[in-house]
């Protein structure tokens, strides 16, 4: 399991950009296809923006046209879910579990083998390309 990562909105404030703040910190959520990493294809790995956990695999990204980047897997450990009942809607929340970051939400749409479609914000995010 990750170590807990826990700081002050002004420290997290001081670190991220102020769109970054709003979707990691305050679950806002990014315009859809708006993201700098929708069309990364890139081989790597995603981390969080916030505290660099590793979430998830370029791997499993795949185009769902969404919007959003899209992930058919995350890391079990680095990535929970939580319940979200904002905006009328019960959907499902992801978040990192190192420092509680927003992330997206997850849908039991995606593609075989898990049938699962994590959307995820690109500000949520920062991108390590393989060497």
């Amino acid at each position: 399991m990750p170590e807990k990562v826990k700081k002050s909105d002004e420290q997290w404030r001081a670190e991220l950009t102020g769109p970054q703040f709003a979707v990691a910190r305050q679950k806002a959520t990014e315009p859809p296809f708006s993201g700098e990493y929708l069309e990364n294809k890139e081989p790597g790995v995603y981390r969080c923006v916030c505290c660099g956990e590793t979430l998830f695999l370029s791997d499993d990204k795949f185009d769902s046209g969404c919007g959003w980047p899209s992930f058919s897997k995350a890391d079990p450990d680095a990535v929970g879910e939580e319940d979200d009942r904002s905006h009328g809607m019960r959907r499902t929340e992801i978040v990192c579990t190192a420092c509680g970051a927003h992330l997206g939400h997850v849908f039991p749409d995606g593609p075989a083998p898990t049938g699962l479609r994590y959307c995820v914000n690109s500000l949520s995010l920062k991108f390590e390309k393989k060497p």
